[in-house]
């Protein structure tokens, strides 16, 4: 589904602040594949991400998704392709519009829009539906300005955004960074139960090591922009902070050895 090759990726170049974001990555994701993302800031684990989405060209290397080479793409022709839900909650979405009128957007998304009607019945109907499986109570409060509703319903609603027309290539970079614990565990279990039913492939970007190894089949690990660790199936399973931070250690030593 994902096809990261020899990816290379330096900001500032040729100044004093030069600094080389990802250094020679190759990563492959199969599809249905929920892979969680870790390391360190300055890691490259946001860089990887944007040059996913086409926020930033790469330097070198190719970036294929669902067979199609999306490296030269522009960021607006690549947005058909994901999803992507971002740290801060008042991304995403439009504070000012309605909870129906945000998931209006998300719904054409990618779809011709010529002289239409507004939201029809058979689509608030959906939008009822889909919000429902949050377990928030939104489906209540469609009408409602998304500007009044907490960082954890904001957050909820942008995930559901994100994937209420199938992306290829689900991305949330540390989409729960911002919230409180108890709404991180409740936006965490949406997640997973969003990306279980619907089989999406998701990248998953997040800074606490408990959450990485609970989530997702397969987690990797990422340091001066390379993988060091790519851990899945039942050793994932089995996997413990301690055992992680080891495998850190031990693979980063190797790689500075290596240099």
């Amino acid at each position: 589904m994902l096809e990261l090759k020899q990816i290379y990726k330096t900001f500032n170049r040729g100044t004093v602040n030069e600094k080389r974001a990802i250094d020679g990555l190759n990563l492959t994701l199969e599809e249905g594949d929920f892979v969680t993302v870790i390391g360190g800031n300055g890691a490259g684990k946001s860089t990887i991400l944007n040059l996913i989405a086409g926020v930033f060209p790469v330097d070198a290397g190719s970036i294929r998704l669902n067979g199609t080479d999306v490296t030269n793409l522009p960021e607006h022709k690549r947005a058909k392709y994901l999803g992507r839900v971002f740290q801060d909650p008042m991304m995403g979405t439009a504070a000012t519009m309605g909870i129906e009128e945000n998931l209006a957007l998300a719904y054409r998304r990618g779809k011709s829009r010529g002289l239409r009607k507004g939201i029809s019945n058979d689509e608030r109907k959906l939008y009822k539906e889909k919000l429902s499986i949050l377990g928030l109570g939104l489906e209540d409060r469609m009408t409602s300005k998304v500007g009044l509703l907490s960082g954890g319903q904001r957050q909820a609603l942008t995930l559901l955004m994100a994937t209420l027309q199938k992306p290829d290539l689900l991305l949330l970079d540390e989409h729960t960074a911002a919230l409180d614990p108890k709404t991180t565990d409740k936006v965490l279990q949406i997640t997973e139960n969003i990306v279980a039913r619907d089989h999406l492939t998701t990248l998953m970007v997040t800074h606490n090591m408990k959450n990485a190894i609970q989530y997702g089949n397969r987690l990797i690990m990422m340091d001066a922009g390379r993988v060091v660790v790519d851990i899945r199936g039942e050793e994932k399973k089995n996997l413990t902070v301690r055992d992680l931070l080891d495998k850190f250690h031990l693979e980063s030593d190797r790689m500075l050895l290596s240099e």
